[in-house]
């Protein structure tokens, strides 16, 4: 199934530097929402307890406030959770001062708020939060540099540097949206990052493996021609791929229950991020770094001189000539 047409060329390099400003100006601003708002961090890296209480009638949100006023959880969080019916109280401390069971100390504290149950009690200690989010962070720089490892021994330097950089914008910009709409980041919004770069990845390898392609095969020495066209053949597999996803993140979005909003949140960012930079950013990337045609299709030449040569070499010493 084919979108555009492949037999059309469409100009994405001369437009490249309105791209790369739009896209310096989104991550500039993501990086001042990083360093002032921060991000909302939730218990899995804080360290806390969280209580989902569901109640038989509209949750009486300004009542717990009042009732925890008086105990030793003044100040917790009370936000509504899903339906009207359902809230999250967030503690902050760690769970050692707390209650050893503290879903039967929330049901003698509620008692007069009316008729409800305890449904999930999660408590994480800071000591732990804080390893989670020192092994986060690891995974997230370990994933970069074997992407960087793995793009250079496949392609060529200035493929792994503009595909880092890339990957880089991406997940600078979904942080940055995380942070503005105030997400709260505990481990599935982390399993969200490593699958957009993930995804993202895939995208931006097939966007410069067709690239490659075209500098092999075509005559043309302009890379800016070679890179319009490789991406204008790619632009219906990309876009339907992308929005094949995003329809299922959609779904999960609308339908999946407040538990998954942040995950589903991130990944729309990411996939709409992802898709843009995979078209617009990644390939501008490789042709601001001035990657040469010429020295490149010469290292190809050479690549292959040997490889015959080795060929040759085997195919006489099967035959008994060597």
């Amino acid at each position: 199934m084919e979108i555009f047409s492949n037999d059309k060329i469409y100009d994405f390099m001369g437009k490249r530097i309105p791209f790369l400003g739009l896209s310096a100006i989104l991550v500039i601003a993501s990086i001042i929402l990083l360093t002032t708002k921060g991000l909302n961090f939730g218990i899995d890296f804080a360290g806390g307890t969280i209580v989902q209480v569901k109640y038989e009638q509209k949750a009486p949100i300004d009542k717990i406030r009042e009732v925890l006023a008086d105990t030793k959880y003044k100040g917790s969080s009370i936000t509504e959770f899903g339906t009207p019916e359902e809230v999250v109280i967030r503690i902050t401390g760690t769970s050692s001062g707390l209650a050893t069971d503290i879903g039967d100390e929330m049901h003698k504290i509620l008692d007069t708020t009316g008729n409800f149950e305890v449904r999930r009690v999660d408590m994480v200690g800071p000591k732990v939060g804080g390893e989670l989010r020192e092994k986060g962070l690891m995974a997230l720089g370990l994933s970069l540099i074997v992407i960087l490892i793995y793009v250079s021994f496949r392609f060529e330097w200035r493929f792994a540097v503009a595909s880092i950089l890339a990957l880089a914008h991406d997940v600078t910009i979904a942080m940055g949206a995380i942070s503005l709409f105030n997400v709260e980041v505990n481990l599935d919004i982390l399993a969200a990052i490593l699958t957009i770069l993930g995804y993202s990845l895939n995208d931006t390898i097939i966007v410069f493996d067709r690239i490659r392609e075209g500098i092999q095969t075509s005559k043309e020495t302009a890379l800016n021609l070679i890179t319009n066209e490789s991406v204008s053949r790619t632009l219906s597999r990309t876009t339907l791929t992308s929005l094949t996803t995003f329809f299922v993140v959609v779904t999960l979005f609308a339908f999946g229950g407040e538990i998954i909003h942040g995950f589903a949140f991130t990944m729309l960012v990411g996939i709409i991020v992802g898709t843009y930079s995979s078209i617009f950013i990644a390939a501008s990337f490789l042709v601001q770094l001035k990657f040469n045609i010429q020295s490149f299709r010469a290292k190809e030449a050479e690549k292959m001189k040997k490889q015959k040569e080795k060929d040759k070499m085997r195919a006489m010493y099967e035959q008994g000539t060597v």
